[in-house]
């Protein structure tokens, strides 16, 4: 889409200044080239830098991700919860909302664009970098409980914000901690608005114009406005409500949305099943290969690496807002829970995305990328996947927006007070009614580099208090195998 204001317009000079003088900075120290074997990649350094935060985390916890998996389900399923435990949101509904975030546009088009850039390889170098994320949601799920506090309007606040300054305060690095939680609470305030709602809100509707060019063409210029108005509507009715009606709508959403795909997936790869080990086959074989020589193997394991720091945001400390604000006694037992959403966004989802791709070649189909290269996969299967995925992707930018508001909020009441959060909520509103009607490149970029950004104060900050998650981990899982944690009653 085009801003309405036409590109020599108003909007696009600002865009430009914006870009020159804020983004391009931020960009060239997130994102820097490097000289390999005399080749030149664009080597993602904050993706390099999430990649090494997991990989020390999940040794750091000796493979957590493997070994409380399945105790996560049970957390997951109630069967440790009480009814008077403390918090606002259960498990399931902080694990939905966590996920709602993250579970979006991104797992269909995201992973058909790695695949386009990278080959059918990237996927696999995709799933194992989720492998290692669920040790990093642990970790900074883990301290989001441990250092929550109930604000003024009584409701639990929580996540890097407070345990990188209260965290870091114990080791006596209080300035240090100061000044990593300022620099987290502004990148959150600045991705909310951006690649959490802004993006979000122009990407369904363009999915929505392209799924039914009739309906937009006899609206015309009002089509982007009312779908705006609609959506901006619908997102402030529920952020009004807090974590609990966000945990409430998320519970229902996710899980359906989820579901949904996954079957829709699960029903092409059933179709195509004579060529599924073919297609593992190819993805196994292109992740290693040197045919293209060692650049070749690089690129496809940057984009694998890429598309699950930006689809699952292991490591960013976002998901730890959510995750704070669930009813347990055990602050450990959140972050177990929490290590299923990199395993649910990306070894589920992103996968089967993946694999379908693959599976019906849609990647070798020249001119067709994104999104439309994954409707273009389940359409030889279901002609009629296109307007399926058009409210499929209204409705996961729908859940993606209302979680992210909830992260700035947090992280705006941190900076700003609570007497000032209607203007936060206005304000994030306003951008979700824009975000349908200007393409408003820059600040979209912009909200994606902070998201990314808020990696570089929280991974520093988790590695410094990874003793004392130790520790918490020890302590519960010994009591977990003493059986001191007897299940509630049925009736309970």
């Amino acid at each position: 889409m085009e801003s309405t204001a036409g590109p020599d317009g108003f909007w696009g000079t600002a865009d430009h200044i914006f870009r020159d003088g804020i983004v391009a900075p931020i960009e060239a120290v997130l994102f820097f080239d490097v000289a390999f074997w005399t080749q030149d990649y664009n080597l993602p350094g904050v993706v390099l830098w999430m990649g090494l935060g997991a990989v020390f985390f999940t040794l750091r916890f000796q493979f957590i991700n493997l070994r409380a998996f399945r105790h996560a389900i049970d957390c997951v399923r109630g069967q440790y919860s009480r009814p008077d435990d403390p918090g606002e949101i259960s498990h399931f509904q902080a694990l939905s909302a966590a996920l709602s975030a993250t579970v979006g546009l991104g797992n269909i088009a995201g992973v058909a664009i790695a695949v386009g850039l990278g080959g059918p390889g990237a996927v696999v170098w995709m799933v194992l970098m989720g492998f290692f994320g669920m040790s990093a949601k642990f970790a900074e799920c883990t301290l989001a409980q441990l250092f929550r506090v109930k604000r003024a309007d009584g409701h639990v606040a929580g996540g890097p914000m407070l345990y990188l300054r209260d965290g870091l305060a114990e080791l006596g690095w209080a300035r240090l901690g100061r000044s990593l939680s300022a620099l987290f609470a502004v990148m959150c305030i600045g991705g909310s608005f951006g690649g959490g709602n802004m993006f979000q809100s122009n990407q369904a509707y363009a999915q929505f114009a392209t799924s039914f060019p009739g309906v937009v063409s006899s609206l015309g210029s009002w089509a982007p406005i009312g779908f705006g108005l609609i959506l901006a509507t619908l997102v402030g009715l529920v952020i009004v409500g807090g974590i609990r009606r966000i945990g409430e709508v998320a519970g229902v959403l996710v899980p359906g949305m989820c579901v949904l795909y996954v079957l829709a997936g699960l029903s092409v790869l059933l179709v195509h099943a004579g060529e599924v080990p073919r297609a593992l086959g190819v993805m196994l074989s292109s992740a290693f290969s040197l045919d293209a020589g060692i650049g070749g193997l690089i690129g496809t394991m940057i984009q694998g690496f890429r598309r699950a720091a930006f689809s699952n945001e292991a490591g960013t400390g976002s998901a730890a807002i959510a995750h704070s604000a669930a009813a347990t006694p055990e602050p450990v037992r959140e972050g177990i829970v929490a290590l299923l959403e990199p395993f649910i966004d990306t070894l589920v989802v992103c996968t089967m995305t993946g694999l379908v791709i693959v599976v019906t070649g849609a990647y070798t189909i020249e001119g067709v990328s994104g999104i439309q290269m994954t409707s273009r996969a389940f359409e030889t299967v279901f002609p009629w996947f296109k307007y399926l995925l058009a409210g499929i992707a209204v409705l996961f930018a729908f859940s993606t927006m209302i979680s992210w508001s909830y992260y700035g909020e947090q992280c705006w009441v941190h900076l700003f007070g609570l007497r000032s959060l209607f203007v936060y909520q206005i304000v994030f509103v306003l951008f979700a009614w824009s975000g349908a009607i200007f393409d408003a490149g820059s600040v979209v970029d912009f909200g994606d580099l902070m998201i990314l950004g808020m990696a570089l104060p929280n991974i520093a900050g988790v590695a410094l208090m990874s003793g004392k998650i130790k520790r918490e981990l020890d302590r519960y899982l010994a009591k977990l195998a003493s059986g001191e944690f007897q299940r509630p009653p049925a009736s309970a």
